[in-house]
């Protein structure tokens, strides 16, 4: 069993890593564009934050600095996708490996320390919730609201178009719209909040690092994909939700597996045991749709 921190600590890392889902469902499954960048846009976000708090700036503008740079990230990616003709994948990881020197320029070293400096955390310290609980509260505001405003974008007119250009993209040009400035926009948004999650997790952690991205594509791949299992993504709204709910589904199997003794998994076989919990949110749902057919037919 999880004790009472260790279960907040997967909701708080959760509810970080639903933002990262929200990006990725943004670029793969609405844009259907492979984007690799998310790796280096969310120490990005983590980088930008941690260097303004360290030079005074209010949290909440350093954070909102962290998201202009994220979606700055994102611009670039699509644009050498959009106007150089390059491939949407091979665009993604010129412009991951470019970030970890641009990382490292923005901190002028691999990592800086926020344990002293105040955060947006900060003033709900004084609001009598235990020191555990407030990240939770804190990002499940942020979270939500996230998703609420994401919801009615998708819903707009330009999410439509958005939409259309990931479903058909030669017939969304034969309606008028520009597919071009929708994958922009749409890889933008994306990396914005990928950089935003980067950028609250340093908070969290109290501290911003250069590798703090490795693997974060593949985390958010899995809480995509576990979430679609669980809540089938029938409309927008779901596959919003889905996407919260897989991320923190994933951090408590996270947390469940490395805390069972008699599993004897250790903190090294994290990428193990994602690569195993992502199989089984790919394989499961056409297995158990085989089961259904095999006794339908019987």
């Amino acid at each position: 069993m999880l004790s009472e921190i260790a279960l907040y600590g997967a909701f708080e890392t959760g509810l970080i890593y639903g933002l990262v889902a929200f990006g990725i469902y943004l670029s793969f499954r609405v844009l259907d564009f492979p984007d690799l960048t998310v790796d280096g846009s969310f120490p990005l976000g983590a980088a930008v934050s941690a260097v303004m708090i360290i030079n005074g700036w209010n949290p909440w503008l350093a954070t909102g600095a962290a998201i202009i740079a994220g979606m700055a990230a994102g611009a670039v990616t699509a644009t050498l996708n959009v106007r150089l003709k390059i491939l949407n994948l091979l665009a993604s990881i010129l412009t991951m490996i470019a970030l970890y020197s641009v990382n490292l320029r923005i901190m002028g070293r691999p990592n800086i320390a926020l344990l002293s400096e105040e955060t947006v955390l900060t003033p709900w310290y004084d609001m009598g919730l235990a020191f555990h609980q407030v990240p939770v509260v804190l990002f499940f505001i942020v979270a939500v609201v996230v998703l609420i405003l994401l919801w009615r974008f998708m819903e707009s007119e330009t999410g439509l178009a958005m939409r259309a250009t990931g479903a058909n993209p030669r017939m969304a040009r034969a309606q008028g719209i520009a597919t071009g400035w929708m994958i922009i926009l749409g890889v933008a948004l994306s990396n914005g909040l990928v950089a935003l999650a980067g950028s609250l997790f340093a908070q969290s952690q109290g501290a911003a690092d250069v590798t703090m991205g490795v693997g974060v594509i593949v985390v958010g791949l899995a809480s995509l994909i576990g979430g679609e299992a669980v809540l089938s993504p029938r409309s927008v709204l779901r596959a919003l939700l889905a996407c919260l709910i897989g991320a923190i589904l994933y951090r408590l199997a996270i947390a469940l597996a490395l805390n069972a003794e008699f599993i004897g998994l250790k903190t090294q076989d994290l990428n193990l045991i994602t690569a195993v919990l992502v199989t089984l949110a790919i394989v499961l749902p056409g297995a158990r749709h085989s089961v259904k057919s095999f006794f339908a037919r019987s």
